[in-house]
C-alpha cells in the first residue's frame, strides 16, 4: 500500500509560498507559506497535517484494539496538539498530545486505560518518525 502527496516552493523562505496537493484530491493546490508555519497566517502546514493524520489514525487502532478485547466502541474523539519549537538541532516537533474522549460501554477505567495506551504505541502514525526515510534527488 502506498500513499503519495506532493508539494511545490516557491521563492525563499520567508517571502516564497507553496502549494500541497495529495493523489486522492483531498489536499489539492493547499496553500502554506512561512506564515502558516512559523505565524498565524491562513492556509495549513506540514505539522497540522501529521497532527491530524495522528489523531485520525490513533482513532482508527484504538477503536481496533477494543474490538479486539471484545468492547464495541461508540465514538472516539481525538484532538492532537503538535508542540514545533526551535531546539539546537532547528525547528523540530518535540512533542505530540492527544486528548481523548470515547464512548466505550461496559468497560472498566482500567481495560480503558491500557488498551488507549496500545493503541497510541501501535499506531502506526505514532511509530512514523522510526520509519526508514529513503530519498531521490536530482537537480533540474
Amino acid at each position: 500500500m502506498k500513499r503519495k502527496a506532493s508539494a511545490v516552493w516557491n521563492g525563499g523562505l520567508k517571502d516564497g509560498n507553496g502549494k500541497m496537493s495529495s493523489a486522492s484530491g483531498v489536499l489539492s493546490d493547499t496553500q502554506f507559506s512561512f506564515s502558516t508555519r512559523f505565524e498565524n497566517g491562513i492556509g495549513t502546514n506540514p505539522e497540522e497535517l501529521i497532527a491530524a493524520a495522528h489523531a485520525g489514525c490513533f482513532s482508527m487502532a484504538f477503536s481496533a484494539e477494543l474490538e479486539k478485547a471484545g468492547y464495541s466502541p461508540e465514538s472516539i474523539s481525538t484532538n492532537s496538539t503538535l508542540t514545533f519549537e526551535k531546539t539546537d538541532a532547528g525547528f523540530t516537533i518535540t512533542t505530540i498530545h492527544l486528548d481523548v474522549v470515547a464512548s466505550v460501554p461496559n468497560i472498566s477505567e482500567d481495560d480503558f486505560n491500557k488498551i488507549a495506551e496500545g493503541a497510541k504505541g501501535g499506531c502506526p502514525v505514532s511509530r512514523v518518525l522510526n520509519a526508514e526515510i529513503t530519498m531521490d534527488a536530482k537537480l533540474a
